[in-house]
């Protein structure tokens, strides 16, 4: 049967894959690549290098231009942001499905490399749900995890998650745009921006423990009182995607005793 392998790499560091992952690597026949054009040509290079690096005499590398997401409206459209999603991973699901059976034989492996982890904030393994459904040629799916965003945040800030028996929320910058989370502390993914400065025109009372491009030569920390370093934060994040073509930054709010 193939058999494909989704594995997690951080943030493209060697250092920072597992020897799970690594040994993963070396085993796949075929390597698919679906690039989003973001301009961030340094992101595929890290791939293109862990593959080099670490793949097996042999190994294919498959491109193809990731389907395009259509905009879905800001405001009060959860049901239009969902079939949005809904179309967009119909679309990555037929391709990879098209891919998988005409690039990999029967009994060959082909794999993918995910930022952070497959489990968090990732679309991967619900579009491969889809893609076997459609039955083009079956397959089996491995996942190999990665270290989060969240784990390199705390790590670069050298603290916990979590306060003594207190709960985090997970949660994404639209989220936190529309609403300011019910909750002792949350972390927030796949923010724009707009979810902090939300935020901090709300004049949220809290600690923020900011970082981007996490676990890199790049990496850039911000620790804080949400209304004192909220601007700090968005002219640092301005600075850095203007410099390097993209920025990749996770965030942790803890509300005030």
């Amino acid at each position: 049967m193939r058999r494909l392998l989704v594995i997690g790499i951080g943030m493209g560091e060697a250092e920072g894959l597992t020897g799970h992952a690594l040994s993963a690597l070396g085993r796949a026949d075929a390597f698919f690549l679906l690039d989003k054009s973001e301009g961030a040509g340094e992101l595929v290079r890290a791939r293109e290098e862990l593959i080099a690096r670490f793949g097996k005499p042999g190994h294919r590398v498959v491109r193809a231009p990731s389907p395009p997401r259509r905009p879905a409206a800001l405001e009060g459209a959860r049901k239009d942001y969902e079939g949005v999603v809904a179309d967009w991973h119909g679309a990555r699901a037929a391709l990879l499905a098209g891919l998988i059976a005409g690039e990999l034989g029967e009994d060959q492996t082909g794999a993918m490399l995910v930022w952070g982890d497959p489990m968090l904030y990732d679309s991967t393994l619900r579009v491969l749900t889809r893609a076997r459904a459609r039955a083009q040629a079956d397959f089996a799916v491995e996942v190999f995890p990665g270290i989060t965003a969240l784990q390199a945040l705390c790590a670069a800030h050298a603290m916990p998650l979590n306060a003594i028996g207190e709960e985090v929320l997970l949660t994404t910058g639209r989220h936190v745009a529309a609403a300011t989370p019910n909750a002792p502390a949350f972390a927030v993914l796949l923010d724009d921006g707009t979810g902090l400065a939300a935020l901090a025109a709300r004049g949220f009372k809290g600690q923020l423990w900011w970082g981007a491009n996490l676990g890199t030569a790049g990496q850039v920390l911000h620790a804080g009182a949400c209304a004192e370093i909220a601007g700090a934060i968005a002219e640092t994040r301005a600075q850095v995607k203007a410099a390097r073509g993209w920025v990749m930054d996770v965030w942790l709010a803890r509300r005030q005793g």
